[in-house]
């Protein structure tokens, strides 16, 4: 197809809008990323009006007459390469959705979200969930607004998960979930049938630079360049992003826990190792961002999961953890450290859940949400709403609201339908993993050694350079042959539990 000189020069001048767009965001991001790392206390409140602003900015130029009709005519011409035609309409999409909501409602969305977040903070603090209900009832109204101007065809909530898992709806979430939990409960009941795994070597008193140093090491053992990017200590492990050569993790150190430091840094190196994979040439545009929160979280449910959980990964690794904390493994076989680390059992916290119950704190917090949206349920009615649903589907009790309601940053940030999107990355992972064992065969050899560089080859191959050129389910299919089939990941939960549990 022949390209006019005018769409060439269009389509450059569209490149420094966006990326200019990109460039304020990330300036915001760095914000964000201080005031959940080093950000004092006092400086919460100019905080927010300095984020406030560059978010009005930001969306006053997204939705700005100028940027639209660079948009537009690139659009009805249709006569760009693939790639920057992707680019266009992925920009336009983004742009039809912004322009439905006004630059007050945008900054008074921001200001309410950092009070949201530091009231979130101070209630942690006082593990008191009434600290932070107001500032999140205030945010649940905005969010409500947001999906009336947006616009939905069934449900509200798709109208706010369309943010995270584009097209994504209830019908399909609800017909997951429905199709997983027998089989799950099946599975959970047999292990539960079966003599609890002895993990308590694992809440032995581990200190903090030790814990920190062997995390360092395995992060780098799983490819994340350190040139271009930093890990930090914040309240709730997060990733951020400003390019693909500057990505940020965060993790949190327990000194009588091990596992909610370990599995931190392998979760968060999964999201950004995906980040440092993005297209650095495609800065700023949609081609040079993820696809999705879906295929995000399968990039970190799959490196903690199906790597950083396996017994191949473990048998490299052993030896040296022993000799790193001597005094509390010296004791401790591999086999029992395998099966600690992969103990079942019903949990308060979701972030350090066993990959199986962690399926149902991810439902309670869907329904949860769903009625928030629906005007169903109030702020007010949450602590009881959670306690009863965690007594309902883990039969556990929930000890108090920092370990409960409280224990997610989430809804703080104004994240409303964000949470499914982790189930669907423990599915998406476990059937991606399948693709590469399939045409690795011997990728647990490679682990063995100590070698994951054939399995982070594969991922920059057939999902991380891609971008969002498609979509979750077409980029599922074209490198997995399939769309998403929870099937993958009841194959492996079954094989898997089954060699630990004997049954």
């Amino acid at each position: 197809m022949m390209i006019t000189t005018s769409s060439i020069e269009l389509y450059k001048e569209y490149r420094s809008c966006i990326q200019r767009i990109a460039d304020i965001k990330n300036a915001s991001a760095v914000l964000q990323w201080d005031q959940e790392t080093y950000l004092p206390q006092k400086g919460a409140f100019f905080r927010g009006q300095q984020i406030a602003t560059l978010t009005e900015i930001a969306h006053e130029l997204v939705t700005g007459r100028k940027y639209a009709d660079i948009l537009q005519e690139l659009v009805s011409r249709n006569d760009l390469p693939e790639k920057e035609l992707r680019n266009v309409q992925l920009s336009w999409e983004e742009y039809t959705r912004q322009n439905k909501l006004n630059s007050r409602f945008v900054r008074a969305m921001s200001e309410t979200v950092s009070k949201s977040f530091h009231a979130w903070i101070e209630a942690r603090k006082e593990n008191s969930f009434a600290v932070f209900e107001k500032e999140l009832e205030e945010l649940v109204v905005f969010k409500k607004e947001e999906a009336s101007m947006i616009g939905y065809k069934h449900h509200p909530y798709e109208a706010l998960m369309d943010e995270f898992e584009k097209g994504c709806t209830v019908a399909f979430l609800d017909k997951t979930f429905n199709n997983l939990r027998p089989p799950l409960k099946n599975l959970l009941d047999k292990i539960g049938g079966k003599q609890e795994r002895d993990d308590s070597f694992l809440y032995l008193h581990y200190p903090k630079q030790q814990q920190w140093d062997f995390g360092i090491e395995i992060i780098k053992q799983l490819g994340f360049d350190f040139e271009a990017g930093r890990q930090d200590i914040s309240e709730h492990p997060f990733t951020t992003s400003f390019n693909s050569n500057d990505v940020r993790i965060t993790t949190r150190i327990n000194e009588n826990d091990f596992s909610s430091m370990l599995w931190g840094c392998i979760h968060e190196t999964g999201h950004a190792l995906y980040e440092q994979g993005l297209p650095e040439s495609e800065y700023g545009l949609p081609l040079g961002s993820y696809t999705s929160l879906g295929i995000h979280e399968s990039q970190s449910r799959l490196w903690e999961n199906n790597v950083g959980r396996s017994l191949p990964f473990w048998k490299h690794n052993y030896t040296h953890l022993q000799k790193v904390f001597p005094e509390q493994l010296k004791e401790i076989r591999l086999d029992q450290f395998y099966s600690a680390i992969n103990k079942v059992k019903p949990s308060l916290i979701r972030t350090e859940a066993d990959e199986l119950t962690y399926h149902f704190h991810v439902m309670i917090r869907y329904e949860l949400e769903k009625l928030l949206i629906e005007g169903n349920l109030t702020a007010h009615d949450i602590p009881a709403y959670w306690n009863e649903q965690y007594a309902k589907y883990l039969d556990i009790k929930v000890t108090d609201d920092k370990h409960g309601c409280l224990q997610d940053v989430h809804w703080s940030h104004g994240s409303f339908g964000y949470f499914p999107t982790y189930s669907l990355g423990s599915f998406y992972a476990a059937q991606l993993f399948a693709a590469c064992k399939k045409q690795n065969p011997a990728i647990y050899v490679y682990m063995e050694n100590g070698e994951t560089k054939v399995l982070l080859e594969w991922l920059r191959k057939n999902i991380h350079q891609y971008g969002k050129q498609y979509n979750s389910n077409e980029l599922c299919e074209k490198a997995t042959g399939e769309h998403l089939n929870i099937q993958y990941f009841l194959d492996y939960a079954l094989d898997k539990y089954r060699n630990i549990y004997k049954f």
